[in-house]
């Protein structure tokens, strides 16, 4: 069976597909690729299903070894190491992929025709790095089955989506909207550096945190939490599955990809937009990605 061997992994890599679905009740929450719109992309590149199991690296990238001539495209942030990303590329037996660290965004993803090979621990490939579920990031040495998930030829080359990284975060209004003034759509925030794969903190000005208790209930990726000290925590795709702080706001769907390429010390603010807004936004993103078939 074809493989690619780690040469090296770089910071942290771990193998992802679009994550793990109907567990919450188990407190497993999806998981999967933290820019899941770059994994798509990269997978329908290469002639895959969306869903395949792909590589995300985060922040500096690995070196990886091929055994077998197969095609690969690299997706999400610029590594910087001269290799062309949004397309198929053409990869030859014994030949080394080397990436450098990223520069315009926190991750980036190698997607190879077939995809990664590795057994489904509950219905996923994903990696879940706070419960172990589904592995653990990649050492040195490991060797990943090459799989066979794919479906149709390669496409050669993508128009590189034309999304914007900076600017507010898009939000609808939370489940506690009304117990909040408005603060959170003030202030500017940084990326804390104890962000992780669960949440994204942030530190700036802080939130009046409301008067009195609430019952502790389901929450979503993309929830915005202020906990009692004010400073907004934004619940990430290995978030838990309930939580009891309140959420004024919730990143929509068509900016998930924007959180995962936010980095260290990077400024946030948030913008409010309504239920069509939206819609509407997702909508233009799935019309780009489909147009990769």
């Amino acid at each position: 069976m074809s493989h690619i061997r780690v040469v090296s992994p770089g910071m942290l890599t771990t193998v992802q597909d679009l994550g793990r679905f109907g567990y919450a009740h188990f407190g497993i929450s999806a998981s999967g690729a933290a820019d899941a719109l770059a994994l798509r992309a990269g997978n329908l590149l290469v002639g895959n299903a969306e869903n395949a199991a792909a590589l995300e690296m985060t922040l500096a990238g690995g070196a990886f070894e091929f055994s077998a001539d197969t095609v690969i495209s690299l997706t999400g942030s610029d590594f910087g190491a001269g290799l062309p990303l949004w397309t198929a590329l053409e990869i030859r037996a014994g030949e080394t992929v080397r990436c450098g660290a990223t520069r315009s965004g926190a991750r980036s993803y190698l997607c190879v025709r077939g995809g990664i090979g590795v057994p489904l621990v509950l219905g996923s490939a994903s990696t879940h790095l706070m419960t172990g579920v589904g592995g653990r990031a990649l050492r040195p040495g490991d060797t990943l089955p090459i799989g066979g998930a794919a479906l149709r030829r390669p496409r050669q080359t993508a128009r590189v989506p034309e999304m914007v990284r900076g600017g507010a975060l898009r939000v609808t209004p939370g489940p506690q909207a009304g117990w909040f003034s408005g603060e959170l759509y003030t202030g500017v925030y940084r990326v804390a550096e104890e962000s992780n794969r669960m949440g994204l903190r942030l530190r700036g000005p802080a939130i009046p945190s409301p008067a009195g208790h609430m019952l502790t209930e389901g929450v979503a990726l993309g929830a915005i939490q202020v906990p009692p000290d004010g400073q907004p925590i934004v619940l990430f795709v290995e978030h838990q599955t309930t939580g009891g702080y309140p959420k004024p706001a919730n990143v929509i769907s068509a900016d998930f990809w924007r959180l995962g390429q936010l980095r260290p010390r990077d400024e946030v603010s948030f913008e409010e937009v309504g239920m069509e807004t939206a819609l509407e936004l997702l909508r233009a993103q799935e019309e780009w990605l489909y147009a990769l078939v």
